[in-house]
């Protein structure tokens, strides 16, 4: 339960109580609505692509890239990632800053970088190397994110990037004992304790670190996860993202059954965070806190509507087109290679489906603006997008902002709806990734 917290004057904060009122009924119909629209919409009818869009005058982009490494593979992650080799590694970071060339001759220049995986930092010389080039090739990087996982925070080469990164995100997901036996991090990265070491030791080599933390396995009681919440605001990171357990088509058998809660936990369990962590930090979106309401997070979508991935595996969203880097560790070197570009697929969306997809993103980081459907797709967005609109009002999710008639105020039940609705859109984007690895070939890693 949430606690009275002291000022440094000794004044009291009222504790937060998160006012979740949606019948479990109504989260199941949303996950389901959510999954129509996501197998409508995330469905593989690409046609061939070689080359990245240039880029337009007066946007603003991100930069992905993608290390598609670890040096062990947890079951419950279909993230595009394969066992490391370090002779591959060191090949595909060359051609990783190969295609960083390719992008710069096309014109680009980016705000930010995120660099995700894998592992990010299974080979930290190489990772150095790739940050100094793209700061190098794109000087209006004003900020690098970086992952990591609690093995690599103490090892000699992860020094070496202070000063490089700006936010450095680790992949902590409980710092239960029993959770980590039974998702087989335990042997792999040490206790909870261990990795609590670790972070506070890697504290001050980085502007902002971010603690990943993971609700919804099977045995994770209040008190568990209350644990780990202390043991998260004990380091006092800047920030804190707290994911639900994604279950896809790929994974439903192994983590459903086995390491995933019922269902009907969730909100209780997303009540308990809430209660926990606004008031000692902002809520940056459904699952993400920080201290300041102004620095990047992982959901890099939320402040770029457009961005470029690099690496296999990647994705990009360009002009309201999904670009789709191959899956295939062998063709990409031999597209680098050959002075192509990593893409292979892309698929052009509607008008209608890139407004959903941003009404998405804007329950989802409580930053619902009718200003910005006016400004960006010349609609209104009450009529544009009615029965979004008012659904969420009669769940009351989102209300009218009385000092401003253009905001939208997403409440407690908005963000519980928020959280559902981008789990369901990672659930289908980690569904698109397993499809696309599906056919590798023994060759092809």
């Amino acid at each position: 339960m949430s606690q009275i917290i002291h000022t440094l004057d000794n004044g009291l904060i009222k504790p937060y109580e998160a006012n979740i009122t949606v019948p479990d009924w109504m989260l199941s119909g949303m996950e389901r609505v959510m999954q129509y629209y996501v197998d409508k919409n995330l469905r593989l009818d690409t046609q061939s692509a070689d080359i990245m869009p240039a880029p337009i005058a007066g946007k603003k982009y991100m930069l992905y890239a993608h290390v598609p490494f670890c040096h062990t593979l947890c079951s419950y992650c279909t993230f595009h990632r394969f066992l490391f080799n370090e002779d591959k590694a060191r090949a595909y970071f060359i051609a990783l800053r190969k295609e960083m060339e390719m992008v710069k001759a096309l014109g680009y220049d980016f705000e930010s970088m995120y660099i995700g995986g894998g592992t990010t930092t299974v080979l930290e010389d190489e990772l150095v190397k790739t940050i100094e080039h793209a700061r190098t090739l794109f000087p209006s990087i004003k900020e690098v994110s970086c992952e990591s996982d609690p093995v690599h925070l103490d090892s000699p080469g992860f020094k070496d990037l202070k000063g490089l990164v700006d936010r450095m995100s680790i992949g902590v997901q409980s710092f239960d004992d029993g959770i980590l036996k039974m998702t087989d991090r335990l042997e792999k990265f040490g206790t909870g304790q261990q990795t609590f070491d670790k972070i506070m030791a890697a504290k001050e080599l980085f502007p902002i670190i971010n603690v990943d933390l993971i609700f919804g396995f099977r045995g994770q009681t209040e008190a568990v996860i209350q644990h780990d919440l202390d043991m998260a605001k004990r380091l006092d990171p800047r920030q804190i993202t707290t994911y639900p357990l994604m279950i896809t088509h790929q994974t439903r058998k192994s983590v459903k059954g086995k390491l995933a809660a019922p269902q009907g936990e969730m909100a209780d369990q997303y009540r308990q965070i809430l209660n926990n962590l606004n008031g000692q930090y902002n809520q940056l979106t459904a699952w993400a806190f920080g201290k300041a309401n102004n620095e990047g997070f992982d959901e890099y979508v939320i402040d770029y509507d457009e961005y470029l991935g690099v690496g296999s595996g990647s994705f990009s969203f360009l002009n309201d087109t999904l670009h789709v880097n191959t899956f295939s560790l062998r063709k990409y070197q031999e597209r680098i290679a050959a002075g192509k570009m990593g893409v292979e697929q892309q698929k052009l969306y509607t008008k209608k489906d890139v407004m959903q997809y941003r009404f998405l993103l804007g329950m989802f980081s409580g930053r619902l603006s009718r200003k910005y459907f006016r400004e960006t797709f010349g609609v209104n967005l009450d009529t544009s997008l009615f029965k979004e609109m008012t659904s969420m009002k009669l769940i009351g999710a989102i209300k009218n902002d009385p000092s401003d008639p253009d905001n939208l105020i997403v409440t407690d039940n908005g963000k519980m709806m928020g959280l559902l609705m981008m789990k369901e859109f990672y659930s289908g984007m980690d569904n698109v990734r397993a499809q696309l690895r599906k056919p590798l070939q023994q060759q092809d890693m």
